[in-house]
């Protein structure tokens, strides 16, 4: 084949000339720049709006959390070492000196309480050291330690008791960067990103050291991201365990337009209230605020140096550091990050040792951050939010709520009525539930709830929402409209308690019938009440008038019912809280005091925005007076009449009033009584409704009576304003010596006419004069007393033992 020559000019078609090729590169380079420009450009652009939207401003989802009421102490106030301690230990406080705050000391009667700033609903209270002497079931005296001064009160900052959250269930108690100790943040610093005061977002300094490190420890010990990168990859790309390049290139880019947008406070604050700490079922806890509540049960500014180390070394890894479930691996992290603080000159070899020999310090539980322990109080508290805060808007706003709650009161509450279904629940019995109420007679302030016989169960809240026919509770209520027509009805007043009839509307004939299947004849109308006398009671409510009864329970409690005359034996079905609000009249001495839970709201800003907990306008004359007489008549309800087992108990000393109630067949068992302090409300059932075999006294009663077993409460006091006593025989007053006289309390102005004894005394030597057929009622006639008569006198009869649990009472 011939060889084809070429001029030097000409090339071959195929042959690449290296100017084109330069031109193509030149060509390719400044289209990439130009697409990387158009493309970087925009997307950092619209990563800047993601960092202002979800940065800047610090939107974060905030939850709501409750809170019970702060603790009060003042000398005279009931109080024990138990409930003490107890209320204490709610509040996350914890033995120590009693000079830090959060920390109590005990040195026999005598409690030294180091006490933390709080924001109440009256205003911010600051912390405070005071010294409370309590013995004889009081407190005694009460000194302020800092000024060495006795003081009239004082109050401790409350127990968290629930959290209401958002759509994240995320646990987060936002701080200040100012307000977090220097040695959490230097210690986090230290160990994270020790250049972070001056790099511009990425550390290359750092990924150097970090590697070095790890290479000589053989694990990954220190990471290579700094604490700007960690916040833009927790804060702003949300937490994934997913490492892609596309990934890190955005939290780069995230933290250098963080770095180039904010200072360094401002990135180190947001690191401190979005870190993620841990994890409770689906709660979520981030912040380091936060993490020393689930982790210590203590506020960040109690924590000591070996809580720090390990607050901050699980940052690294929370769940594979947890030290409730590897505690050997978190003691190890945290020993690690203790040696960082010493080499840093943070802490000092002293310090450095006690922290090292130190326990871990954790809590066996979440600390203050658990969701909700109180399911029946909080469903409560959310009833009586709802009318001023929709759902969604009450969940995650960041408030505070402030409630009546007594976390004593509410332990001691859920401990009797799980003690005593268990006593109850019998082989003969159907499975028995029960609802309690307890308010503070004083304020109308709801102080614990009992839903179900296992309390901390979420579920239906029978305090509040079941219904059951309410039986002789209803009683009281007859006799406070007879005794506010004090010409007419008074305690000593003589009623017929033989069998009665009643002609109803529909020409039905009505004759109710006494529970022990008796009549007693002729009692006095303190009697009647007080042994829960049916017949008695029928003829005093007639007259009374059945919609006059009707009208009043719907004025004193919202509660409607038909006004026919089986309301005056408590035919109308109502809760436990009903019934509370009902009795809370009689205990407040006549006070309408509408029952609340809430005692005020509190928002993020720390701003008051309403308040439930306004003072109860005073008592009329008139309904303080009726109150009274009926208050006296159910204090011999407990002494003499249906009650009587509570003194068998050991509650004399409280000086109850109280009324029992049972529905028909023994189906509900009720009890309602109040001391000096407090109001309690307990019943007890079948939720299908089947007997159960149970009086209010066997039943509710002893619910009743565990609680204030342990409850501290004061004694209760009826006032004698606007009331008369007088010696009365017969239907007369008279001289108190007279032999049979018996005293009761008038309304002033109305007491029976004054007759000298001689005359009232019969002149038949065996004659009774007081007429009274009621058991253990006035004494006999004096001749018949000293045996007048007789061949052998004979001393006055001992009175009637009071029956045995089991055993019914005289009368429901």
């Amino acid at each position: 084949m011939a060889r084809i020559e070429y001029d030097e000019d000409e090339q071959p078609a195929n042959r690449a000339n290296p100017v084109d090729w330069r031109r193509r590169i030149a060509t390719w380079t400044l289209a990439a720049i130009g697409l990387g420009i158009g493309f970087l450009l925009p997307y950092t652009l619209y990563l800047n709006h993601q960092i202002s939207e979800r940065f800047g401003e610090l939107r974060w989802q905030l939850p709501t959390r409750v809170y019970a009421r702060p603790l009060r102490l003042a000398p005279g106030l009931a109080m024990d070492a138990q409930t003490l301690k107890t209320e204490l230990d709610a509040a996350s406080y914890r033995e120590g000196d009693g000079v830090r705050p959060g920390t109590y000391a005990r040195e026999g009667s005598r409690w030294r309480i180091s006490s933390r700033g709080f924001r109440d609903v009256d205003g911010a209270v600051g912390p405070s050291r005071i010294e409370a002497v309590v013995s004889g079931g009081r407190v005694g005296a009460l000194k302020d330690l800092s000024g060495d001064r006795a003081i009239k009160s004082a109050r401790l900052d409350a127990a968290r008791i629930a959290t209401l959250y958002g759509q994240k269930q995320e646990e987060r108690r936002l701080v200040r960067v100012e307000d977090v100790p220097a040695l959490v943040t230097d210690t986090l610093q230290a160990v994270e990103d020790r250049d972070f005061a001056h790099h511009i977002g990425i550390d290359f300094s750092g990924m150097a050291r970090a590697a070095w490190v790890n290479l000589r420890s053989g694990e990954k010990r220190q990471g290579a991201s700094t604490l700007t990168q960690q916040l833009a990859r927790s804060g702003l790309l949300g937490i994934g365990r997913e490492q892609t390049w596309s990934r890190k290139f955005n939290e780069i880019l995230y933290a250098l337009l963080m770095e180039a947008r904010y200072d360094k406070g401002t990135i180190l604050e947001a690191y401190l209230n979005q870190v993620y700490l841990g994890q409770r079922g689906a709660q979520a806890i981030h912040g380091m605020a936060a993490g020393a509540e689930f982790w210590f049960g203590r506020r960040l500014e109690d924590l000591d140096t070996e809580h720090i180390a390990l607050l901050v070394g699980m940052v690294r890894g929370p769940s594979h550091y947890d030290p409730r479930r590897h505690p050997e691996r978190a003691r190890e992290r945290r020993d690690f990050v203790l040696a960082n603080m010493l080499e840093t000159g943070l802490i000092d070899q002293a310090a450095h040792d006690r922290a090292v020999a130190a326990p871990l310090g954790i809590t066996a539980g979440p600390g203050s951050v658990a969701a909700n322990r109180f399911p029946a109080y909080v469903d409560l508290v959310r009833r009586q939010l709802a009318r001023d805060y929709p759902a969604d808007a009450l969940q995650g706003a960041g408030l505070s709520v402030m409630t009546g709650m007594s976390p004593s009161a509410q332990a001691y509450a859920e401990a009797s009525v799980t003690r005593t279904l268990k006593s109850l629940q019998t082989g003969k019995r159907p499975p028995l539930e029960a609802g309690l109420v307890l308010t503070d007679v004083h304020g109308g302030e709801v102080v614990a709830v009992v839903g179900s016989g296992t309390p901390t169960v979420h579920g239906f809240n029978r305090a509040v929402e079941a219904r059951r026919p309410v039986g002789s509770l209803l009683k009281p209520f007859v006799y406070l409209l007879a005794l506010a027509s004090p010409r007419n009805w008074s305690l000593a007043t003589w009623v017929d308690d033989s069998p009665v009839t009643v002609t109803l509307d529909n020409g039905k004939r009505w004759s109710p019938g006494n529970s022990d299947g008796r009549s007693h004849g002729t009692v006095r109308t303190i009697d009647a009440l007080a042994r829960s006398y049916n017949q008695a009671t029928v003829r005093i409510g007639m007259q009374v008038d059945p919609r006059r009864l009707a009208d009043l329970v719907r004025t004193l409690a919202g509660i409607e019912a038909e006004a026919n005359p089986s309301l005056i034996l408590g035919s109308v079905d109502q809760s436990p809280y009903a019934m509370a609000q009902l009795y809370q009249f009689l205990a407040s001495g006549g006070e309408i005091q509408p029952l609340h839970a809430v005692r005020g709201v509190i928002n993020a800003e720390g701003e008051v925005v309403k308040r439930y907990d306004k003072d109860p306008a005073p008592a009329t004359e008139g309904d303080a007076i009726a109150a009274r007489l009926v208050t006296l008549a159910l204090q011999h309800a407990v002494t003499s009449g249906t009650g009587r087992q509570l003194v068998n108990d050991g509650l004399g000393r409280l000086n109850a009033a109280g009324k029992t109630g049972t529905s028909n067949d023994g189906r509900d068992s009720w009890f309602a009584g109040w001391t000096g302090d407090h109001l309690a409300v307990a019943w007890v059932g079948n939720d299908q409704n089947e007997q159960t075999g149970l009086y209010g006294a066997t039943g509710a009663m002893r619910i009743w009576s565990g609680l204030f077993k342990h409850l501290p409460s004061a004694a209760l006091r009826v006032g004698n304003d606007g009331l008369d006593w007088q010696w009365v025989l017969q239907s007369n007053a008279t001289d108190a010596e007279c032999p049979g006289a018996r005293r009761f309390a008038f309304v002033a102005g109305f007491a029976p006419p004054y007759q000298p004894c001689d005359v009232l005394l019969p002149t038949d030597p065996f004659a009774d004069p007081s007429q009274d057929g009621s058991e253990g009622g006035e004494r006999r006639g004096w001749r018949e007393w000293f045996g007048f008569g007789r061949r052998d006198p004979q001393p006055p009869p001992a009175p009637e033992p009071a029956p045995a649990p089991s055993t019914p009472p005289p009368s429901e």
